[in-house]
């Protein structure tokens, strides 16, 4: 079995300031940035790593690999191929397409033929804490020592510019969308469906400082920057799927009901109030905890799932939510994975009932969500698991680059409102989107 080689060291900066530095350091051509309460984890290269499609689940460490179809619980499948990663203490990162969810239903075949999830144990971790440290592992010496170089040096700020997407008046056939999905909740039992739009960008990105200056104007529950075979994300998510921690305590966040905010401390005031007396909002939100109160109880002892903080409004980005959190103990015969399958795809994302709004979502959006309202997760061999909810992100994807936002359709909806929700999300991102330059030089005095 390989073991890191690990080492402790001072921080010069800020943990998020120090995980771009790494990203742009050259020393690996795969990374997976993931900010969590405070704290930056930085993944680089592949030992091994799991992908699945709609019809098998494939392997790999280092140089061996194995194929195996697809069975009736794949995260059982995924959990089982981790065990089997020979490093200790292992962590795991990567992302899961909302479409896993067809997995579970009588119509796998809407999974398409894409990814459905990537994940990778990597060569190098980075763990940087708020606290001004960093512990710094490797599988060989030369890295760790160019790592420990690259987090020696002072790191200074680049001055990005951003180029800001417009993002009103770009809702074409989005309105219409709507009005569809609200016939269907009148004639049907769809309760609640999440609608989304795309919105395309013109220009090649620089994903890293993107990042850097999207976090310094947004307030996350999670943010990622995530570069893995091809796909780019970089995110500022505003609530989590799923956590597990290694003694088995669980929660999922869900956030629904929406005003703006960034309009000055009266109308953000204003917009709060009124957020919290709209029926609409309300309804939405309660049966959004619901459900997922329901869902956790599947996993979780009996007895043991509470809500907490109902109602409360949180903060994030160019928007406020209503927010809630729902906690509970692992079953003795669950797991994280077990977690994750009973509570994805967030039901702020997807709808209620969620068969019915899968069907109602691949009918009216036509193209294949992606990583888009899935999930970016970390996972670690001592049973825990992080999973943050893919939104206010942006995307990069076989030589296209777009946001992406939704809001949520039920009865009380108006077509009019909802459009400009989905607007208010997307100023959480579209402001700070810096075209791509040259290769910025990170650390001159390590060349040479």
């Amino acid at each position: 079995m390989l073991r890191y080689r690990s080492a402790e060291t001072e921080l010069p900066g800020d943990p998020v300031l120090s995980a771009a530095r790494l990203a742009e350091s050259g020393l690996f051509d795969q990374y997976v940035v993931y900010e969590r309460e405070g704290d930056c984890w930085f993944a680089g290269g592949v030992l091994g790593e799991i992908v699945v499609d709609r019809s098998e689940i494939r392997g790999r460490w280092l140089t061996d690999e194995t194929v195996t179809p697809l069975g009736p619980r794949p995260l059982r499948q995924v959990q089982e191929k981790l065990r089997d990663m020979a490093v200790e203490g292992w962590h795991a990162y990567g992302w899961m397409a909302f479409e896993f969810s067809h997995l579970h239903t009588d119509r796998p075949h809407r999974a398409g033929d894409d990814r459905l999830l990537h994940l990778v144990v990597p060569h190098s971790e980075v763990r940087l804490r708020q606290n001004g440290t960093a512990l710094v592992r490797s599988t060989d010496q030369e890295t760790l020592d160019s790592l420990l170089a690259l987090l020696s040096h002072p790191i200074e700020p680049c001055i990005a510019e951003p180029r800001p997407i417009e993002v009103s008046g770009t809702g074409s056939g989005y309105p219409e969308m709507v009005t569809e999905a609200l016939e269907e909740i009148r004639t049907s039992e769809l309760q609640k469906v999440i609608l989304s739009r795309t919105l395309t960008i013109p220009f090649p990105v620089d994903f890293v400082a993107t990042y850097l200056h999207g976090r310094t104007h947004n307030t996350p529950a999670r943010s990622y920057l995530l570069n893995l075979a091809g796909r780019r994300v970089v995110g500022f998510s505003p609530e989590t799927v799923a956590e597990v921690d290694a003694d088995g305590h669980v929660i999922t966040q869900p956030l629904a009901g929406t005003r703006a905010r960034g309009l000055g401390e009266k109308e953000d005031e204003r917009l709060r109030v009124e957020l919290l007396a709209d029926p609409k909002e309300i309804s939405e939100h309660v049966l959004s905890v619901k459900l997922a109160e329901e869902e956790m109880a599947t996993v979780c002892r009996p007895g043991s799932v509470s809500v907490r903080d109902l109602l409360s409004v949180r903060q994030r980005g160019s928007v406020q939510h209503l927010g809630s959190s729902v906690h509970g103990e692992l079953a003795e015969d669950a797991s994280a994975w077990d977690v994750l399958r009973a509570v994805f795809p967030a039901v702020t994302a997807s709808g209620i009932p969620k068969g019915p709004a899968y069907d109602c979502i691949t009918r009216l959006e036509r193209e294949r969500r992606g990583i888009y309202s899935g999930a970016v997760l970390m996972a670690g061999s001592d049973g825990s698991l992080d999973a943050a909810l893919v939104l206010r992100s942006l995307f990069e994807e076989g030589g296209r680059t777009w946001l992406r936002a939704g809001a949520g359709i039920l009865s009380g909806s108006t077509p009019e409102r909802e459009l400009e929700e989905t607007c208010e999300k997307l100023r959480s991102v579209a402001p700070y989107v810096v075209p791509a330059r040259p290769a910025r030089v990170v650390a001159p005095s390590l060349q040479g």
